[in-house]
C-alpha cells in the first residue's frame, strides 16, 4: 500500500521509478507501466545489478504483513527473516556494486517501543528509547540492525519508524471500518490503549522530504502529531459518519485473545509515541489532527 501510493507520487513528481520484485509483471503496449522493474531473490541476497547502479536513492519497505495471517512460529520467523534479508540484500550490493546512491531510506516501525510508561504516556516514546523484548521489539531492532552497515559505506541513512498508516485502500482503516458498516463502533478492549497514526500522504511527504534534506539522518518517528485512544479513535469515526446515529460495542480482551492469539497483545498495546524530532528538523504535518485525516480518507461519507 505505503510503496505503491509513494511510486505514484514519484513519478508524478518527474522522477524514474525501479520497482525491486521477485516477479516481473508483464506489460502490453496498450497498458503500459508507469514504473520500471528490476528482479532480486532476498533469500539468496540477489539483486539486479542494473537497478543498484542506476539508482540514486533506495527506499526500502519489503517485509511479510506483521497482520495478514496468525502468529505461528513459522509465520513470526517469515515476518522477520523477510526483512533481515532485504536488508542484508540491499547492503551487500551497495558493497559490490559500482552506485551513485546518495541515501537509503529504510521503513522500521513504531513496534519497536513496548508498553506505554509514565513518561511515555505524558511527552511519547522518543527514538532514543530502547527496543522492546517482546517479539515486534526484537524484530524491528533487528530490522534497523541489519540496514545499520550502509552508514559505513559513507551512505546517509533515515529510517522511519511508521505507525498506523491511515488509507481506505487497505493497511487498518478498513478493518476499523467495517463494524461501522453496521453503525457500530466497536471498542477494544479497555478502549484507553493510544494508536499512534499517521496519513498516507503526510508519510509519502516524509519519504520526499528526507530525500530533498540531506540533514535528515538516523531515526526518525512516523507519526502524527495528535495520538488518540483506541475509543477516541473509533468513536470519531463513527461521529464523522453518522453523527449520533451508531451504537459503541465493548470488545472484550479474552475474545480479541480467542480471535488473534499472540497477536492481540499488539492490538490492546498503548504506545505513544513521538513526532517531536522530525518537526524539529522542519516537517510540516498535513493532517495533524485525526478530523482532518478522516475528511481527506472518507470525503463523501461512505465507507
Amino acid at each position: 500500500m505505503v510503496g505503491s501510493t509513494l511510486a505514484a507520487r514519484l513519478t508524478a513528481s518527474g522522477n524514474r521509478v525501479i520497482i525491486i520484485t521477485r516477479s516481473v509483471p508483464v506489460n502490453t503496449p496498450d497498458q503500459p507501466f508507469p514504473f520500471e522493474y528490476a528482479l532480486w531473490n532476498p533469500d539468496e541476497y540477489w539483486i539486479e545489478a542494473s537497478a543498484i547502479h542506476q539508482a540514486d536513492y533506495i527506499i526500502h519497505l519489503a517485509g511479510a504483513g506483521v497482520a495478514d495471517k496468525r502468529w505461528t512460529t513459522q509465520r513470526k520467523q517469515e515476518i522477520l527473516q523477510s526483512r533481515v534479508k532485504g536488508c542484508t540484500t540491499l547492503v551487500q550490493a551497495l558493497e559490490k556494486i559500482p552506485h551513485q546512491v546518495k541515501a537509503v531510506l529504510s521503513a522500521s516501525a513504531i513496534g519497536w517501543y513496548g508498553w506505554d510508561t509514565e513518561k511515555s504516556s505524558q511527552s511519547g516514546f522518543t527514538e532514543n528509547d530502547p527496543a522492546d523484548t517482546a517479539f515486534l521489539g526484537d524484530t524491528c531492532y533487528q530490522w534497523e540492525k541489519s540496514i545499520e552497515p550502509v552508514k559505513q559505506l559513507n551512505t546517509r541513512l533515515v529510517i522511519f519508524r511508521i505507525g498506523i498508516v491511515l488509507d481506505k485502500a487497505g493497511g487498518a482503516l478498513p478493518e476499523f471500518l467495517k463494524p461501522l458498516r453496521f453503525r457500530v463502533a466497536a471498542v477494544l478492549g479497555s478502549g484507553k490503549q493510544i494508536i499512534s497514526w499517521i496519513h498516507i500522504k503526510d508519510l509519502c511527504n516524509l519519504f520526499l522530504f528526507a530525500i530533498n534534506n540531506t540533514a535528515v539522518e538516523g531515526v526518525y518517528n512516523a507519526v502524527a502529531p495528535n495520538p488518540l485512544s483506541n475509543r477516541q479513535f473509533n468513536l470519531l469515526l463513527a461521529t464523522y459518519l453518522y453523527q449520533n446515529k451508531f451504537i459503541s460495542l465493548p470488545v472484550p480482551e479474552f475474545v480479541l485473545q480467542i480471535m488473534l492469539g499472540e497477536m492481540s497483545v499488539e492490538v490492546l498495546k498503548s504506545t505513544k509515541v513521538s513526532s517531536q524530532k522530525i518537526q524539529d528538523a522542519g516537517f510540516v504535518f498535513q493532517f495533524p489532527q485525526l478530523q482532518d485525516a478522516i475528511q481527506e480518507i472518507l470525503p463523501n461519507k461512505t465507507l
